[in-house]
């Protein structure tokens, strides 16, 4: 499943991190709130399971999450929507997937990977601004599946339909949560129209 989360609220602060003029401050702020707006969306379909509890007034029956939820930031930019969606789920664990693009084969290369235990029974959620040309998307779902998680959710800010593409073609049961789809790559695999490099928006190192 692909899903554009069209929210008038994630449309108005994305179009705010577009803005060249936006500085650092400022991008990251909105980053953080449109991944806590994603995540309310995305939660919906979280499973859940029936407690007893006592409130003030006598027994009742509640409900819990039934599963455990992992965010995985794919290094660097991932970083920037962590926090939002934590303050909604903040149970859930995190796990870090660092990739490079090697040089010769332009193929992402894995230099990091630490994830909590037990990922097959829980609900991952890897997390990346940027959905380009979905190498990086694909190469960390495939690390997550090498360690058994089977359910897992891919939540990217801006895509393109080349790397929704990739994504859907190389792992056709993972969802993928967009707030906006974008054009087209350029020639150097940039999203168009796009918001430039998260990364480096989001730490201010250009």
């Amino acid at each position: 499943m692909l899903e554009v989360l069209n929210h008038p609220l994630i449309t108005h602060k994305l179009t705010l991190m577009r803005n060249k003029n936006t500085g650092t401050k400022d991008f990251r702020e909105n980053l953080d709130e449109i991944a806590e707006l994603m995540a309310y969306e995305i939660c919906r379909d979280l499973p859940i399971q029936p407690i007893d509890i006592e409130t003030p007034m006598g027994p009742c029956v509640g409900y819990e999450l039934s599963k455990e939820v992992v965010i995985v930031p794919i290094l660097r930019a991932g970083i920037g929507l962590l926090d939002g969606i934590r303050r909604l789920v903040p149970t859930a664990k995190v796990g870090f997937v660092g990739l490079y693009r090697d040089e010769e084969t332009l193929q992402p290369q894995e230099y990091f990977s630490k994830f909590p235990k037990n990922l097959k029974d829980a609900i991952v959620m890897i997390v990346d601004p940027m959905l380009a040309t979905g190498g990086s998307a694909v190469a960390a779902i495939n690390l997550v599946k090498e360690r058994g998680a089977k359910s897992i959710k891919l939540i990217c800010l801006v895509g393109v339909p080349e790397g929704a593409k990739a994504v859907q073609e190389a792992h056709p049961d993972v969802d993928i949560y967009l707030a906006a789809m974008d054009d087209h790559l350029n020639e150097i695999g940039y999203i168009v129209p796009g918001l430039g490099d998260a990364g480096d928006r989001i730490f201010g190192t250009k």
